[in-house]
């Protein structure tokens, strides 16, 4: 397939799973933010095809993974342990990208120690907003430029949302 071919259809696909996040960044319950979370990172899994970004895929599998734990109530302190082990362990195996590569991997252990260690939802929108910072990174350097732009906007919209809650309680 044509390399501007998928930067297109990877660039449609961002954009659907950017809904997502930034219906995690707006809505102030925590099992609701994880759902979207999830439905954000498999839909980023299959954009990272088209980017041809194997570490996006694999973090991307990871997160989805264990956002479905962190709904269910499941992650436990050995799952998180694990999540972050495998993820940097496959993250070091498959990466061709050098140090943009690291990127996901760096965000992908920030927010499984957020995952679990935080649970008010004021520091848990706090940790997106630092991993959407990562991502808005390692987005432009991968030219998926609608994540990119999806992500600074969650982002903003994450800070809205916690200054609100901040002020409104």
């Amino acid at each position: 397939m044509d390399l501007a071919l998928n930067i297109i259809i990877g660039n449609f696909i961002s954009l659907i799973a950017g809904i997502f996040i930034i219906l995690s960044m707006w809505v102030n319950d925590e099992k609701q933010a994880y759902k979207y979370q999830f439905l954000n990172a498999f839909i980023l899994m299959i954009s990272s095809v088209f980017f041809l970004s194997w570490t996006g895929v694999t973090t991307m599998a990871i997160a989805a993974a264990r956002n479905a734990l962190v709904y269910k109530d499941k992650l436990t302190f050995k799952l998180t342990i694990f999540f972050i082990v495998i993820s940097v362990v496959l993250g070091f195996l498959i990466n061709t990208m050098g140090i943009v590569g690291w990127l996901p991997i760096i965000a992908i252990v920030q927010i499984t120690l957020c995952n679990y260690y935080l649970k008010t939802i004021k520091s848990i929108k706090t940790g997106f907003i630092v991993n959407s910072a990562i991502y808005i990174v390692y987005f432009l350097a991968i030219l998926d430029f609608s994540s990119a732009v999806i992500e600074t906007i969650t982002a903003l919209i994450g800070v809205v949302a916690l200054v609100r809650l901040i002020y409104n309680k």
